[in-house]
C-alpha cells in the first residue's frame, strides 16, 4: 500500500453453493500490516432476504459498496414488489466497480444467494464477475482452498458444508496471521438468511474436535 494511507485489510471469506442453500463464513479480523486493527470486523453483509455478500479488502470501500447494494435492492423490491434474484445483484454490483474502475473500490467480494437454486458468485476490484460452486477470498484463501477442494462437493447440504468450510477457517488460522478473533457463519436456504450465534459456532467447531477459533 501507498506510505502514510492505513487500510484495515487481511482476511479469509468463504462462499459454498449446496444442494439446499448457501454458506458463508469469514473471521472478525481486520489488520493494518502486522497491528490488529480490529476484532470485531463485519465481513458477512445480508442484501436482501435470500441474498447476502462477504467482504475483503479495504474496509471503507467494502461498506460503501454494501450500503449502495443494500439501497437499491430496498429500492427495486420497493419498487417491483419482488426482490432482486442474486444473479441481478451481482450483476448490479459487478458494473458498478466497472463503472468505478479509475478510482476503484479496492474490495473482493463473494455474492451468495437462494433463488430457486444455491448460486455463488465472485466480483474483482474492477467488476470481474465469475459464477462459481466455491469460492474464497482474502490472504487467507490459498490455505482455505487447498480445504475446500479435498472435502467440498455442491451435492453436500448446508449441514455437511458449514462443517468443511469451518475446517477450511482451522486450517487457514494455523497459517495465516491476518485470519482470526472468531467467526461468522451464514446459511441461505430457501427459508431465507441466517446468521449463527457464537455458541452454535463453538459447538460445530467441537463436532469437528477442533478447538475455538482466537
Amino acid at each position: 500500500m501507498e506510505s502514510g494511507v492505513n487500510i484495515l485489510k487481511g482476511t479469509t471469506t468463504i462462499g459454498l453453493a449446496c444442494s439446499d442453500g448457501v454458506v458463508l463464513v469469514a473471521d472478525r479480523r481486520a489488520s493494518m500490516g502486522t497491528f490488529i486493527a480490529s476484532k470485531k470486523a463485519k465481513k458477512i453483509h445480508k442484501l436482501n432476504s435470500h441474498v447476502a455478500a462477504t467482504i475483503a479488502g479495504s474496509v471503507g470501500d467494502a461498506e460503501a459498496i454494501i450500503r449502495l447494494i443494500q439501497a437499491e435492492a430496498a429500492l427495486f423490491e420497493m419498487n417491483n414488489k419482488e426482490r432482486m434474484s442474486t444473479k441481478a445483484v451481482a450483476n448490479l454490483m459487478a458494473n458498478i466497480l466497472q463503472g468505478s474502475k479509475y478510482f476503484p473500490y479496492l474490495v473482493q467480494v463473494i455474492v451468495g444467494g437462494f433463488d430457486k437454486k444455491a448460486s455463488v458468485y465472485t466480483l474483482d476490484p474492477v467488476g470481474g464477475l465469475i459464477e462459481e460452486n466455491m469460492a474464497s477470498t482474502g490472504c487467507g484463501s490459498p490455505v482455505a482452498y487447498g480445504v475446500l477442494e479435498l472435502e467440498y462437493s455442491e451435492d453436500k447440504t448446508v449441514k455437511d458444508n458449514i462443517l468443511v468450510a469451518l475446517k477450511a477457517m482451522s486450517s487457514t488460522l494455523q497459517r495465516d496471521t491476518a485470519t482470526g478473533d472468531g467467526l461468522c457463519v451464514v446459511t441461505i436456504t430457501a427459508e431465507g438468511f441466517r446468521e449463527y450465534k457464537d455458541e452454535e459456532v463453538d459447538d460445530l467447531l467441537k463436532k469437528l474436535a477442533l478447538k475455538k477459533i482466537k
